[in-house]
Order: C-alpha cells, then sequence, then structure tokens
C-alpha cells in the first residue's frame, strides 16, 4: 500500500496548481491560506479585475529590464499572497492563525500583509530575491520552512 501524502504535500500540490491561473509574464505564483486543514483562500498573481492583463499589454517592468524583487510598484499585477488576502477580506473570512502555502517565498510587502493579518507559518517551494523580506521573517517570529 503506498503511503499518503502529508498535508503539506496536498496543499503545496494546490498552491501549484492555482499558480496557473497566473497572467503574468515573468513567474507564476500560488498561494493557498489554510487553518486546521481548511482551504480558507487561495490566490495567484495577475492584474486587479477587470483590468487588462500582462498577456494583453505586455510586461512594464521586463521593458525596463527591472530585476526579480525590486521595484514592485511598476508592476500591473498583484501578488498571489496579495490576492490570497483579498479573497478572505472580501469573503469576510478571517486569517488570523492560518498557515501560507506558496509557490515562492513572499516578497517584503507580502510578508509584512501577512505578519499584520496574522499568519503564522509560511511553507513555500521556490526562492525569490528579497533580503528584506528574510529579515523581516526572521525578526518577526513567523515559521517559515522549504517544502521539499
Amino acid at each position: 500500500m503506498e503511503a499518503r501524502p502529508s498535508y503539506d504535500e496536498y496543499f503545496m500540490e494546490m498552491a501549484q496548481v492555482v499558480s496557473k491561473r497566473s497572467t503574468c509574464l515573468r513567474r507564476r505564483v500560488g498561494a493557498i491560506l489554510v487553518k486546521d486543514k481548511h482551504i480558507l483562500s487561495t490566490g495567484y498573481n495577475g492584474a486587479p479585475k477587470g483590468m487588462k492583463h500582462c498577456e494583453e499589454v505586455g510586461c512594464l517592468r521586463e521593458d525596463l529590464h527591472i530585476p526579480s524583487g525590486e521595484r514592485h510598484e511598476l508592476c500591473r499585477g498583484l501578488h498571489a499572497e496579495q490576492n490570497a488576502i483579498i479573497q478572505a477580506a472580501v469573503f469576510g473570512t478571517s486569517i488570523k492563525g492560518s498557515m501560507l502555502y506558496c509557490t515562492n517565498v513572499p516578497c517584503v510587502v507580502c510578508v509584512k500583509m501577512l505578519i499584520n493579518a496574522g499568519v503564522t507559518e509560511i511553507v513555500y517551494s521556490g526562492d525569490y530575491p528579497d533580503d528584506l523580506a528574510k529579515k523581516m521573517l526572521d525578526e518577526s517570529g513567523l515559521k517559515i520552512k522549504r517544502f521539499k
């Protein structure tokens, strides 16, 4: 009999599936907020509702040769973690005490939002080049682990 996958495996696989909805031309990211083994919210990176996606209008960051992890404000899209937080808020779901499963380690902007939203743990699979995010995560006391 085959061993059952762990919850981390299930939720990371789901985050990978959610990332397929991304409309970003540079990096597809998926995020899931979970509490007590229950999915509260999902998010993927892409333009706000009703706005044209990068797939339609191109990528300003690519055109300006902006390296990954820098100048987040010059992007049409929201990050997957931001969209997961926003989706929870829209539907009135508290994410305090939840865990984030994400295909990438969050950037500093997302880290600050996750801290203030009361997320207690982050499980991620891919890296993101943001040293300040790593410093703030260390200082915050949030549990963080790389999924292998």
